[in-house]
C-alpha cells in the first residue's frame, strides 16, 4: 500500500495487513456508480474479506498499487470486484480514521470517483456477496438508522459525494 501524508505526498509503502494494524495513513479510493435510473449500485462485501465482511458499501473500493495512478486502480478494482467497466470521474478526496473489526484501523486519504452504468453487474463472489441498486435517499436513511450494516467509510464518502452532486 502507498503511505502518504495529509497532502497525498508519498512517504513509502507498506504491507496491507500491517498498515491496517498500525493505522498508518495510506492512499485509497471509493467508487460510486449509478444506474440509468439514478440509483446507487451498492455491494455487500463477501464475508471472507479480512475486514468489514458482510457489510454493505459503495460500488467498490480499494488501494492503488505503488506507481499505479488512482483512477486506473479504481477502474481495475471496479472490473475485478463488480465485473463491469464504465467511465469514472474524480469527485473529491477526504481523510478519515476509524476502528474496524478484527482489531484493525482504517486511516485513509480516500479519492472518490463517480460513474454511470446501464448493464447488470457480474460481481466476483470472492469479493462481493450480493449487490443492489437503491436511491441515495433510501441508502442515507438506512445508514442513519442502521450504521452497523455498512462499512465505516460509506457515510463520509456518501455525504461528501452528495454535497457535490
Amino acid at each position: 500500500m502507498v503511505l502518504v501524508d495529509e497532502n497525498d505526498r508519498e512517504l513509502g509503502t507498506g504491507e496491507k495487513l500491517s498498515v491496517h494494524r498500525s493505522g498508518t495513513l495510506h492512499r485509497a479510493f471509493s467508487v460510486f456508480v449509478f444506474d440509468a435510473a439514478g440509483r446507487l449500485i451498492l455491494q455487500r462485501r463477501a464475508r471472507g474479506k479480512y475486514h468489514s465482511g458482510g457489510l454493505w458499501s459503495n460500488t467498490c473500493c480499494g488501494h492503488p498499487r505503488p506507481g499505479e495512478p488512482v483512477e486506473s486502480a479504481a477502474r481495475r478494482r471496479l472490473r475485478e470486484e463488480m465485473g463491469f467497466e464504465c467511465p469514472l470521474h474524480p469527485s473529491f478526496s477526504f481523510i478519515y480514521h476509524a476502528a474496524l473489526d478484527h482489531g484493525l484501523t482504517e486511516h485513509e486519504l480516500d479519492h472518490v470517483f463517480t460513474g454511470t452504468f446501464e448493464g447488470t453487474p457480474q460481481p466476483d463472489p470472492a469479493e462481493v456477496a450480493e449487490w443492489r441498486a437503491a436511491p441515495t435517499t433510501e441508502v442515507t436513511a438506512d445508514l442513519a438508522a442502521h450504521p452497523e450494516r455498512y462499512s465505516v467509510w460509506l457515510r463520509p464518502a456518501l455525504e461528501g459525494m452528495l454535497k457535490r452532486k
